[in-house]
């Protein structure tokens, strides 16, 4: 009897199931996840004291990315990254209306998030202007950017940076129970190394939901380089999502247990003929019990017991009474 397959609505980041649950639960999981994401993102930069601040703001994030993907990786898959989301679409481990909506969720949550920072500089009478304070963490490029960047270094890094966290996401969660380990370590400390690089080029977030949080409260000048952080990362994990989808790794294929020749023939499932074995071994004696009926000759062949079929000799009798007799002598049944 076969088990209905459950509908695929979105799947594990492995590609080894459907995601527990309806499409809400997961969307306000991949909402809070970004909410909290830009919170510890965005957050940490803003108020941070260069001089007593024990975690850089690139650690911090990764930190954030490797919590929230513990915590809500097993209601949603642990995305909170529009260009994530669209690299499992095209590595068919979601479909296409589930990945919408976890954009949108995603987009939602980090904006929500920084409205709250928002709201706190608007309450420290030592931050006048809110909008300049958050022009400090927007990502950007040319005269916007530490090192001046250029657009093209921008484009460049942002979406090498795509690549490779959509990649090492897909890669470690692809692995047997990868969403409660290998992902979220791997993904958080490849954000918090890609983070690092990207902060003095000019804040690449490599997350375009966090891109729209700090650019909708910022200066004008971020609104208007927008369209870069948007469109290189979600173009780095469509990258990625196409590399695994046409390296056949969008979903391994489960190790089923092969049943043996005879089980085939006669329509037994897998181990069907595993189980009768291990009944009728539990009907054999044990080991030890057979030696008292079993002896062997000198080529290691049955001599006598229960099939067997060769005879028992006299000489074989004679000895064996011997034995006997000698045993219960030492066990001081004879005198």
């Amino acid at each position: 009897m076969s088990t209905p397959v459950p509908a695929r609505d979105a799947l594990q980041p492995g590609g080894t199931g459907t995601v527990p649950g309806g499409l809400l639960p997961r969307l306000v999981a991949e909402a809070f996840g970004s909410f909290f994401l830009a919170v510890a993102g965005l957050g940490v930069p803003l108020f941070s004291i260069p001089q007593s601040t024990p975690v850089p703001a690139a650690l911090a994030a990764g930190l954030a990315i490797t919590a929230a993907m513990l915590a809500f990786g097993h209601v949603s898959g642990g995305h909170f990254n529009p260009a994530v989301t669209l690299g499992h679409l095209l590595a068919g481990r979601i479909r296409a209306g589930a990945a919408a909506a976890y954009a949108a969720a995603q987009v939602v949550g980090a904006v929500v998030g920084a409205l709250a920072l928002f709201g706190i500089l608007r309450t420290l009478p030592s931050i006048p202007d809110s909008r300049t304070a958050f022009d400090t963490v927007a990502a950007g490029f040319g005269e916007h950017s530490i090192i001046q960047a250029p657009l093209a270094a921008v484009v460049l890094l942002e979406l090498l940076g795509a690549v490779i966290v959509v990649a090492v996401f897909l890669g470690a969660a692809g692995r047997d129970g990868g969403i409660r380990t290998a992902a979220p370590v791997a993904v958080g400390l490849s954000f918090a190394a890609l983070l690092q690089v990207g902060q003095a080029v000019g804040n690449l977030p490599f997350n375009p939901a966090r891109a729209v949080a700090s650019a909708v409260f910022s200066s004008g000048w971020a609104v208007e380089q927008l369209w870069v952080f948007l469109v290189a990362p979600l173009a780095g994990g469509a990258i990625a999502g196409l590399v695994f989808r046409i390296a056949g790794a969008a979903e391994p294929e489960p190790v089923m247990p092969r049943a043996s020749g005879a089980a085939r023939d006669n329509g037994a499932p897998a181990g069907a003929e595993a189980s009768d074995a291990d009944a009728a071994a539990a009907d054999q004696p044990a080991a030890g019990l057979a030696d008292a009926d079993v002896d062997r000759d000198d080529d290691g062949l049955a001599a006598d017991g229960a099939g067997s079929g060769a005879p028992v000799t006299a000489e074989r009798q004679e000895q064996r009474g011997g034995v006997s007799e000698a045993q219960e002598f030492f066990d001081g049944k004879r005198s």
